[in-house]
């Protein structure tokens, strides 16, 4: 379903955030993230005017991991910030999350390593975005169902609770009955 049509609006500001996949050919995997923000006009900064078009942001990050989602490497790069030496200080500081597990702990760890004055706050939030993004990276690699483990993605989102309709119709080896009321 479509949204609603808007009332007569103007464009101001575009955040586009990007994450891509890749397998590498020593069998790990790369994860990368890149946000940038545009805006439509000139927008003053303190350390100057950006033109209409260009990013106030840009920023990527690159996660190298192994197939239990452990981070084996990390790379960040803030080509355009609003506050040049202040805000691209810190991608090195990315590297802490090497060692962390996208699968297991992964938000309580950047919290822990990154959050607030110790991290950027977009990129941060773009981090965010790599545990969907591994899952959706390995989702094609292995067999929805094989019929011997349950399949990962179900009980991790209301449409494939083990107890709904979703999971009864395209999953019924896994499918536990319809919900007792209040077990939600």
């Amino acid at each position: 379903m479509s949204l609603t049509p808007p009332s007569p609006r103007e464009s101001l500001h575009t955040r586009s955030v990007v994450c891509e996949g890749f397998r590498r050919d020593d069998g790990h995997f790369d994860l990368e993230a890149r946000l940038t923000d545009t805006k439509t006009h000139a927008y003053p900064l303190m350390t100057g005017v950006r033109a209409a078009g260009d990013p106030v942001h840009d920023m990527t990050i690159r996660v190298t991991i192994d197939r239990a989602y452990t981070i084996l490497a990390v790379e960040a790069t803030m080509p355009a910030v609003p506050y040049p030496g202040g805000c691209d200080a810190i991608e090195a500081d990315y590297g802490k999350l090497v060692g962390a597990n996208l699968a297991k702990g992964f938000r309580g760890a950047v919290k822990d390593k990154l959050g607030g004055v110790r991290g950027c706050s977009h990129l941060t939030e773009l981090v965010g975005l790599l545990p969907t993004a591994a899952v959706q990276m390995f989702a094609s690699l292995v067999p929805e169902d094989d019929g011997r483990h349950k399949p990962f993605q179900l009980d991790r989102c209301h449409a494939l609770e083990s107890h709904g309709d979703t999971v009864r119709r395209w999953y019924p080896k896994w499918y536990r009955g319809a919900a007792i009321q209040g077990d939600r």
